[in-house]
């Protein structure tokens, strides 16, 4: 919208007056330019969330209270910000599977861990003869699903993944973070609309991610995650890669701002 006739017309003084800029990439540097930046005031930073996405990996508590029950042999599945209609896939999905491969476990944390979100999965975990257990209770250790009913633990979650899913693929406001499961080597699955998530495209690129159309394409893909197929082990591999290519934006936005100063 902000380059439209009117918007373009009354912000391309303002966007000429910049002037330092940094880009998280070349494309972004492009529609800078074309909004009125003078290309010889951009500098390529890159983008300083993978730089703290990296720094959480390295500095997670590996033995707090919440993490140490989760960890172990069991392959986990962390489910990070689903809405409903990103359950309404993942669910059926995952009991199809789960009733074939009795050891593997679902970590689910919605993005509204409000009561109204909570109940629909805890009436389909009993429906569905899985055992749940909320997040930091005693029964987590051995639960089929575990819920997470609390806000601010997702990103240390995904530290006990094998595999991902991150919610807003099949929602309207579109995907969430894939950077965060990504940093700790886990590969990433996530619904069909992820068009304006660039950390996305790079995942899917790099063969890190899987992008789901549906639950029946979620089914056959979970069921080839829990036979241990060796495709999973080389994408979380190349997920972490992905990450660790994006570092530095930190340094160079500093640098970048340092210079202005001077």
């Amino acid at each position: 919208s902000r380059r439209s006739g009117i918007a373009g017309a009354l912000l391309r003084e303002a966007y000429g007056q910049l002037e330092r800029v940094g880009a998280i990439s070349t494309e972004d540097a492009d529609r800078l330019v074309s909004l009125g930046v003078p290309a010889r005031r951009i500098t390529i930073t890159g983008d300083t969330r993978y730089d703290q996405v990296w720094a959480r990996t390295r500095h997670i508590e590996r033995a707090a209270a919440l993490l140490a029950p989760l960890r172990g042999p069991r392959p986990t599945l962390v489910a990070g910000s689903t809405w409903p209609a990103d359950e309404a896939a993942l669910l059926p999905a995952w009991h199809a599977v789960a009733a074939r491969h009795r050891d593997i476990r679902l970590v689910i944390a919605p993005h509204e861990p409000t009561t109204a979100h909570l109940a629909p999965i805890i009436d389909w975990a009993a429906s569905s003869g899985l055992r749940l257990a909320r997040l930091g209770s005693a029964n987590a250790i051995t639960a089929d699903v575990v819920l997470v009913d609390r806000v601010g633990v997702l990103g240390d979650l995904y530290d006990v993944a094998q595999l991902a899913f991150v919610g807003g693929g099949f929602h309207a406001a579109g995907l969430h973070s894939v950077l965060e499961p990504a940093a700790f080597g886990t590969p990433v699955l996530f619904g069909p609309h992820h068009e304006a998530s660039r950390d996305a495209r790079l995942l899917l690129d790099a063969d890190a991610a899987l992008t789901i159309p549906d639950g029946a394409a979620l089914a056959s893909t979970l069921e080839s995650w829990a036979r241990g197929d060796v495709q999973w082990r080389t994408a979380g591999s190349n997920a972490r890669r992905v990450v660790h290519s994006g570092l530095g934006a930190a340094e160079r936005s500093y640098a970048l701002v340092a210079e202005l100063l001077r």
